[in-house]
């Protein structure tokens, strides 16, 4: 890929390298010296130099820089030589939001930097409407939290899904140890925060519990959500979906469910490895609204084998069925998933205009884009974003993707983590994925969890 005399720019130049089909390898050679940035790139026999002046007032700020810089000038001596500009540019990190904000907060237009950078004007536009809709949410505040609640079990695994979880049917037998276990974790979660902003309970599938073991995690959970909470479950596919669980969430304060299609292409639901159809589908959004639930709704753009055409119908039928907030996915490929055994890199067919028609048709419907986030190995460089009704978005998928809340996460394979604003530092701590190891080691996620939150 990329051979560089820099160690530490290594793995970000590689990113680079990866956004181009069949790019040659090149050779990269870093240089600082009185404030200059020069960067030399060798392909295909020709140099290239690139200079950039910046001072830095600490070795963070140093590294920060010389990171772009660098990422920049392979990326303008690829895109050159492939004949090909990526929508995000030399940008590969996951929350371009972050880095706009970065920019507001320094008293600087994000948009000059974004253009340098080699962002798309229509990307720039996104990032610009994603900030506005985030307006009213989007806040420092010590002591501010939201709680995440795993639970690692679905009906089938999907192909292109890279999270611990298992198809149930092969997983049961660890149900009622985990159980006992996130119950004694989620109690222990009490004091770790000030003031909670909002809750989640995601997956996996949670409404593939019984209604009696789904009670045992949302009287656990009740214990530290206040009334009136944003408070989100994950009920997921419909072929889980019954008016008893459902009834249980309401009564227990839940606001907003997420059901989520994928795909209404009946067809492609098959080949990922779903059990339901589409018109399950819209009997599940029929029995959420008896209940006057939020609905969020999730779309995955560059499914095996789906035409754009398909694509296009299944953003018209979830606009059709007016959830208040649509994902719309790009296709990723993750470790751990059978699509990444399958596949080693996504080309789909598309893409890009699967991307756009979703863009112009959640517009055209009243929709704002309110989050966004990129992933490596995503198809055709672009990203995911989260699209909602006028003041129906959702606080905690914001908190989330833009690092500014602590959080409280509890369950195999979820990640706690603690927000230091004044040294702009965030530390995290992971639980085991393996569900028989987070079982047995519960006591000691616990202890590390506390200490994290300075009741150790």
């Amino acid at each position: 890929m990329v051979a560089t005399n820099t160690e530490f720019l290594q793995n970000e130049l590689n990113d680079v390298a990866r956004l181009f089909d069949r790019a040659p390898d090149i050779a990269h050679n870093f240089l600082y010296a009185d404030g200059n940035f020069l960067n030399t790139v060798i392909a295909e026999g020709k140099e290239y130099t690139f200079r950039e002046t910046c001072a830095c007032k600490d070795e963070v700020e140093f590294r920060r820089y010389a990171k772009r810089f660098a990422k920049l000038a392979v990326y303008e001596v690829l895109s050159g030589l492939c004949g090909k500009r990526m929508p995000w540019g030399s940008l590969t990190g996951i929350r371009p939001t972050k880095l706009a904000y970065s920019e507001l907060a320094a008293g600087r237009d994000f948009r000059p930097l974004f253009r340098k950078f080699g962002v798309s004007e229509e990307n720039i536009s996104l990032i610009s409407d994603v900030l506005c809709s985030q307006e009213g949410i989007y806040g420092e505040k010590e002591g501010d939290a939201d709680l995440y609640i795993g639970i690692p079990f679905c009906p089938t695994k999907c192909n292109y899904c890279s999270f611990i979880t298992a198809d149930i049917r092969y997983t049961e037998k660890f149900l009622p140890d985990y159980l006992s276990a996130l119950e004694e974790e989620i109690y222990a979660c009490k004091g770790l925060f000030k003031r909670l902003k909002s809750a989640y309970i995601g997956g996996g599938t949670p409404l593939v519990l019984e209604a009696n073991q789904l009670e045992r995690v949302l009287r656990a959970a009740a214990s530290l959500i206040p009334e009136g909470t944003e408070y989100t479950v994950e009920a997921g596919r419909p072929d889980v979906f019954t008016d008893e669980k459902l009834a249980l969430l309401r009564d227990y304060g839940v606001t907003r469910v997420c059901v989520n299609p994928q795909t209404f292409s009946d067809a492609t639901l098959e080949r990922i490895g779903r059990k339901h159809t589409a018109a399950d589908v819209c009997r599940a959004f029929g029995m959420a609204a008896k209940y006057n639930f939020q609905i969020n709704c999730d779309l995955i753009a560059g499914l095996t084998g789906e035409t754009v055409a398909e694509f296009s119908d299944s953003v018209d039928r979830a606009i059709s069925l007016s959830p208040d907030n649509i994902t719309v996915h790009t296709l990723c490929l993750k470790k751990g998933a059978k699509l990444k055994e399958e596949e080693s890199r996504l080309n789909v067919d598309g893409i890009e205009k699967m991307i756009a028609l979703s863009r112009e048709k959640l517009y055209a419907a009243g929709y704002k884009p309110y989050y966004l986030y990129r992933q490596k190995y995503m198809a055709g460089n672009c990203e995911n974003t989260g699209w909602t009704k006028q003041g129906a978005a959702c606080i905690y998928n914001v908190d989330v993707m833009e690092e500014i809340t602590d959080n409280i996460a509890c369950g195999a394979n979820a990640v706690s983590k603690r927000v230091w604003f004044e040294e702009n530092r965030i530390e995290r701590i992971g639980s085991p994925k393996d569900i028989p190891t987070y079982i047995a080691k519960i006591r000691k996620i616990i202890e590390d969890k506390r200490a994290l939150f300075g009741l150790g």
